[in-house]
């Protein structure tokens, strides 16, 4: 189809703007060939601005583009090179919907990532209309286009996710609260890992936190007072009551194991039989313990009351573990004395960033949320073979 009439139905079928069809080819087995060439009669020259419709030669080369239907389509580009009026060096005309050096538009790249984000790369590949390597070229340029740093960030999350389960191997995630959105993935969760990328963001940005919400960690800690001046540091509500929980669990270990030795070492048959019979209360009651309190089942509800019954000290720690928790739901000023009362282990150590999340009751909430997402990617993720491909996944995902 080469006619004028015909011509113009495939640049309206085309759709990019600024370009048309001269010819249309179709080869069996291959697909659509389509000869195409900017509108513009003239172009700006790269060297000095200067206006030019000086033809110095042609440039022909193929690139693919969005299939129609069933049928690939290819776009034989002619890329004009001019001759400056001005500064008399050639240059080629910029073509907006296709990158130098790329064998792709933008547009199927667009199309393309969409469709390795909901699925993975070689799913996408085994298609054929991209390879391997292009998808993974797409996927890096579109991460270059990303914002290298935030803007106008107030309150930031600091996390961390396990990249391999049960294998310590760990990346700190960052978030902007106040959007809800992924900032930065880092490999890794160290001091000496997440600071060269907190520097980059540049003093005016670090300078301008206000509150950083973390998990009990000394090292996140010790960062953010370091870098943020002006950043009140919050700890978060939900990993402090993990902490809480944490210590009640080791407790109930201990109190078990510490029956267990005593049931051992006893010499008298009525001893035994009493040690037994906490024990048994002990026995199966880290849910009854943990749980809040008000969602246990009867079943649970009954092995509370038997471990309150024969162990005072994980009656006592349970108290308080349901203190603390209504402690975080309450609205009155009555938190701060009550918050006081409690010391529990390393929670003491933290009193000043419990104490400001009352201020404005910053959370890391979001931060689970988003992590939660980061799992469901690493999870879905075959064909991302290294931690750069799935950093870009997961800042992509948002993107698109």
């Amino acid at each position: 189809m080469s006619t004028k009439k015909g011509t113009k139905v495939l640049t309206e079928l085309l759709n990019i703007q600024g370009i048309k069809v001269t010819k249309m080819n179709q080869l069996p087995g291959i697909g659509i060939i389509l000869q195409v060439e900017s509108t513009e009669g003239e172009s700006h020259c790269h060297h000095c601005g200067t206006k030019s419709n000086r033809l110095h030669q042609n440039h022909r080369y193929v690139v693919k583009d969005l299939s129609w239907g069933e049928q690939p389509v290819f776009l034989e580009i002619n890329r004009r090179q001019f001759k400056c009026k001005k500064c008399g060096k050639p240059f080629s005309e910029k073509l907006d919907f296709v990158n130098n050096r790329r064998t792709y538009t933008k547009r199927l790249a667009d199309a393309t990532i969409k469709l390795v984000l909901s699925s993975d790369i070689s799913s996408v590949a085994k298609q054929g209309v991209v390879t391997t390597e292009e998808i993974e070229r797409m996927l890096s340029d579109a991460s270059r286009e990303l914002p290298s740093k935030p803007s106008n960030l107030k309150r930031l999350g600091i996390d961390e996710i396990a990249l391999i389960k049960g294998q310590g191997n760990y990346c700190a995630v960052l978030i902007d609260l106040e959007i809800s959105e992924l900032i930065a993935i880092i490999k890794g969760r160290t001091q000496a890992e997440i600071e060269p990328v907190l520097q980059s963001w540049g003093s005016k940005i670090l300078e301008n936190i206000e509150e950083v919400s973390i998990d009990l960690w000394e090292g996140y800690k010790t960062l953010v007072k370091r870098l943020m001046p002006n950043a009140q540091v919050v700890a978060d509500r939900f990993h402090v009551m993990v902490q809480v929980n944490k210590e009640l669990d080791t407790q109930r270990k201990h109190e078990k194991r510490q029956v267990i030795d005593l049931t051992k070492k006893s010499k008298s048959c009525k001893k035994a039989g009493e040690y037994q019979e906490i024990l048994e209360g002990i026995k199966d009651s880290k849910y009854s313990l943990l749980k809040n309190q008000e969602n246990l089942n009867e079943k649970q509800n009954i092995k509370l009351m038997e471990v309150k019954k024969v162990c005072p000290n994980l009656a006592e720690m349970h108290k308080l573990k349901e203190k603390f928790r209504q402690i975080f739901e309450n609205e009155k000023t009555d938190w701060l004395r009550g918050l006081l009362r409690i010391g529990i282990g390393q929670i003491t150590n933290w009193l000043d960033e419990i104490i400001a999340y009352f201020d404005n009751r910053t959370t890391s909430g979001i931060v689970e949320g988003v992590n939660n997402k980061l799992k469901l990617i690493k999870r879905s993720a075959y064909g991302f073979r290294n931690f750069e491909n799935y950093k870009n996944r997961c800042l992509l995902t948002q993107a698109f």
